[in-house]
């Protein structure tokens, strides 16, 4: 079993959690996407659906946004694409995750995980909570045997256009009330770098 096999509420039950929904992102400021992704995004946008398959939405529209997170990071963050994560095996918290956003520089090993994205199967986000449930479960577990102070994790499932934010301190699970679209990357990145602990920044050159 791997984080692919759970499926919710279920896995919501199995680990003891909490439900609940808010506005979590509220007071969060957006960031200026640079000129280069938006046009790239504009371009691919139409290429994305033409294809409509997983792989190229996650490689023309979900991979450009990490990306550029991850370059004004600075160092300070840690992206991962379809790497193995063994978070907890003998708790069947392991498999592969789309896309990790860790803590701290760029090792070739995962380190302080702090955000878990996966892939909407179908193109049905709610098919996604369960993998992406567990795998924020297995994050947090990583966390504390590692001793990292990260106390939250977040969790994202995206269509590639559409993209739907999860929450998890301790055992209190939080879906956001809101889905946010690829045409708002101001917004993705703001978000994604509030997640990943970054302080807005100013637009990168394009």
């Amino acid at each position: 079993m791997s984080y692919k096999d759970f499926s919710y509420p279920d896995v919501a039950i199995q680990f003891g959690l909490t439900e609940g929904s808010a506005d979590l992102f509220g007071g969060v400021q957006d960031v200026p996407a640079s000129a280069a992704l938006r046009s790239f995004l504009g371009m691919n946008l139409t290429l994305a659906n033409l294809i409509n398959t997983e792989k190229a939405r996650s490689e023309l529209l979900v991979a450009p946004v990490l990306s550029e997170l991850w370059g004004r990071g600075g160092g300070r963050i840690n992206l991962f694409s379809g790497v193995e994560f063994p978070a907890d095996p003998a708790a069947q918290l392991t498999g592969y995750v789309d896309f990790l956003i860790g803590q701290g520089p760029q090792l070739p090993r995962v380190s302080a995980p702090v955000v878990v994205i996966f892939e909407a199967k179908r193109d049905n986000i709610a098919e996604g909570y369960g993998q992406c449930i567990a795998a924020m479960v297995g994050a947090q577990r990583f966390n504390q045997r590692a001793g990292n102070a990260v106390g939250t994790i977040y969790g994202c499932v995206t269509t590639g256009i559409n993209w739907k934010f999860l929450r998890l301190v301790g055992d209190q699970l939080t879906f956001d009330l809101s889905e946010y679209t690829i045409q708002q990357p101001d917004r993705l990145l703001g978000l994604l770098a509030h997640m990943a602990g970054l302080p807005p920044a100013p637009a990168v050159a394009a």
